[in-house]
């Protein structure tokens, strides 16, 4: 029996289809990649952590629905990403990194990494699948975007810059996408348990002047109506729900999972 607030699983069947996800070996891309290899889907899970992406396998339980194939890649060879992405029927755009600095201090060759992974190879990721999907007339593009998609924070000049980029691609992408049957849009989560959230303690910290125990109640969570972490399970339903047949009509938009911070 359900319990009343423990919502199930969004019903969802990707039998036959190959589903791309970048940054699968942690946080909320592994979240993903096992959602959706959980709905009958081969996933290529795309990441540079080889030992995340062999625990990722691991997981995928033998005799489960789908297949998980370990594509590891590092995002910056633009190249190499576009070629992975030839043949799919989804692409999640997810792979992120971040540092928290202000602008005056931010180091250049970082900025220019953090908008090649999560703004250029999204785009070159775009290039190799969108050819598969319009020739099949079916395609779904995810990008997992975030609240500094909508908003922006201090110190976060190139992951903000990076964010609002992403939102632009999704919505051209939805517009070019729709006469051909795919949809494009983005996730824009606030604050999840993951690995990339755990390391920003430190430096906020550092860049507010407070102590670590502070920076999760007085600035991670300071704008969000609900105070606690999002799981990345979480994350993946909502990308479970775009990619379901109901989602169809559902293009160009940006679904907030930010815990009322946008309600502002």
């Amino acid at each position: 029996m359900t319990v009343i607030g423990t919502p199930g699983p969004v019903s969802l069947d990707l039998d036959g289809r190959t589903a791309l996800v970048t940054g699968a070996a942690g946080g909320i891309g592994r979240a993903c990649a096992l959602r959706l290899a959980a709905a009958g889907a081969t996933v290529r899970a795309v990441d540079r952590d080889t030992d995340g992406l062999t625990r990722l396998v691991t997981d995928h339980p033998n005799g489960a629905p789908g297949r998980m194939e370990p594509c590891p890649l590092d995002l910056t060879d633009l190249d190499a990403a576009e070629r992975a992405a030839a043949g799919t029927d989804l692409l999640i755009n997810n792979a992120g990194l971040q540092l928290v600095r202000p602008i005056e201090e931010f180091p250049p060759e970082v900025f220019h990494q953090v908008l090649t992974v999560m703004l250029e190879a999204p785009f070159r990721l775009l290039r190799g699948a969108l050819p598969h999907m319009y020739a099949q007339g079916w395609g779904r593009v995810i990008n997992i975007s975030s609240v500094h998609g909508l908003r922006a924070s201090p110190f976060k000049s190139a992951y903000v810059a990076a964010k609002h980029g992403l939102e632009g691609l999704s919505k051209t992408a939805a517009l070019e996408g729709a006469p051909h049957g795919v949809t494009s849009n983005c996730v824009n989560p606030g604050y999840v348990r993951t690995p990339l959230v755990e390391r920003q303690i430190a430096d906020q910290a550092a860049a507010h002047g407070i102590p670590e125990e502070r920076v999760l109640a007085d600035i991670l969570l300071a704008d969000s109506a609900l105070k606690r972490l999002l799981e990345p399970t979480e994350v993946a339903e909502a990308v479970a729900y775009l990619c379901t047949l109901q989602a169809s009509f559902v293009t160009g938009t940006s679904l907030a999972l930010d815990g009322g911070w946008t309600a502002h």
